[in-house]
């Protein structure tokens, strides 16, 4: 087996610095981790100039794209990291999925609004990353065997020569302003609970979107977010038509060595600067019945999603109810594992999972049909996921949520939140703001 070349470099915690050096080539793309301020991540991944750009067409089936990108893994071809080396990838591809993917894998309807230009799913094969350790407090250049000498030699100039960053001053052109009237959001809730009343479902994640307009550079707008929000599942990627600027805090699949993790978040409080207080909402959050109920319910979907692609049995939940805090929100976070089956990869475990049950609702298709009826416009990259896969299998995603679009001189945002029979529509509003109003304000105020 073919081995990777590695080349070390400094290692630096932030990887916004070596990133505004490739940010503006094509197909850049940034997985970060949110240090130092976010402490759960291990690692950050960055590259660009990609050998190819996947798209799934429109109407393209799931599975015809899935094995489009098993066929330029196999281009690529196969390679191992040095003995020892835990870096998390090999070469391989990068990007996003976007909710809306999910028609492509499912027979769904699709009458909502398409008024965002983003594919339903991208995807770009690269030779190289830039990968930050940091656990072992290293940072590294990991070369495919494909990548030529001469192509080596020049990536390890463009982060080791000087440089001077450039860009425009982001700013908004006016507040955010939300596609849905209050009364209409409240109307939505009520009709989810006649359906769960009349036995559809159990419970249906619905959303709002948020929008301004926009002029200068979503890179300068990525890095005041993540000052404000650091987490674990950030990421920016470049698209022609704008960027992806995603504040994640929650992992969608993760397959390492056929060992699967799913991280399912479902329960939120808002913080308080005072800390009695913001104890009493994580203590209130810990104790909720409903949001306890709401977890569990995603918890045994995804024990089903896994089920499609792991071996029988193994399927286990070793963290139920746990609490995460950050910046604006406590939140209530489960992790399931399984073992992929023989003859199954991590495009079969996507098929099986994608999009993400704790952002659709259970059971899962029919809830997916509830948010297409509800919802005016498409989620676009909202829900989907940033994610990995590389020549060894390996893969990593998040869910995108606290995620925002720039696209075209509009930067868009969604919140929202599980809807299940006792909700309250007035305080569900108010949930769909708490998760992203950190967002908003941040960018609002300049």
């Amino acid at each position: 087996m073919a081995l990777c070349t590695l080349h070390p470099l400094p290692y630096e915690t932030d990887p916004r610095g070596r990133f505004e050096r490739i940010r503006q080539a094509p197909g850049a793309v940034l997985l970060d981790s949110g240090r130092p301020a976010a402490d759960r991540g291990r690692y950050d991944l960055m590259s660009a100039w990609p050998r190819r750009i996947l798209q799934a067409q429109p109407e393209e089936n799931g599975a015809a794209y899935f094995q489009r990108l098993r066929e330029a893994l196999a281009e690529l071809g196969s390679a191992e990291l040095p003995e020892g080396c835990e870096l998390p990838f090999a070469g391989g591809l990068i990007g996003l999925l976007a909710y809306d993917f999910g028609r492509q894998l499912e027979r769904l309807p699709h009458t909502t609004a398409s008024d965002l230009t983003l594919p339903p799913a991208r995807l770009g094969l690269y030779g190289w990353a830039l990968i930050t350790d940091h656990r072992m407090g290293t940072c590294q250049l990991v070369f495919h065997p494909s990548v030529s000498s001469a192509e080596q030699q020049r990536l390890i100039a463009v982060f080791s020569e000087p440089f001077e960053a450039v860009g425009s001053q982001f700013r908004l052109l006016q507040p955010f302003a939300a596609d849905q009237q209050p009364a209409q959001y409240r109307r939505a809730i009520e009709r989810i609970q006649r359906y769960i009343g009349a036995g559809d479902c159990y419970q249906v994640n619905y959303a709002q979107r948020f929008s301004a307009t926009y002029a200068g550079d979503p890179w300068q707008a990525y890095s005041v977010l993540r000052e404000a929000c650091p987490t674990p599942f950030a990421g920016f990627m470049s698209l022609a038509e704008g960027a992806v600027l995603s504040l994640s805090p929650e992992r969608f699949l993760r397959s390492h060595s056929g060992q699967v993790e799913t991280r399912p978040i479902k329960g939120t409080r808002p913080r308080s600067a005072e800390a009695q207080a913001d104890a009493e909402q994580a203590n209130a959050l810990l104790a909720s019945t409903k949001d306890r109920a709401e977890n569990l319910m995603i918890v045994d979907l995804l024990r089903n999603d896994l089920g499609r692609t792991c071996e029988i049995g193994s399927i286990r939940v070793p963290e139920l109810f746990a609490l995460e805090s950050y910046p604006n929100v406590h939140h209530l976070v489960s992790s399931i594992t399984g073992t992929l089956a023989a003859g199954k990869d991590a495009f079969d475990l996507l098929a099986g999972s994608f999009p993400g049950g704790s952002i659709t609702g259970a059971p899962k298709i029919r809830a997916m049909q509830i948010i297409d009826e509800l919802e005016p416009t498409d989620r676009s990259i909202y829900c989907g996921s940033l994610l990995y896969i590389d020549v060894r299998g390996e893969m990593d995603s998040s869910i995108t949520i606290r995620t925002l679009l720039a696209c075209e001189g509009r930067i868009s945002c969604w919140g929202g939140g599980g809807i299940v029979a006792d909700s309250d529509p007035e305080e569900e509003y108010q949930e769909s703001l708490t998760k992203v109003r950190v967002l908003m304000q941040t960018l609002e105020h300049g």
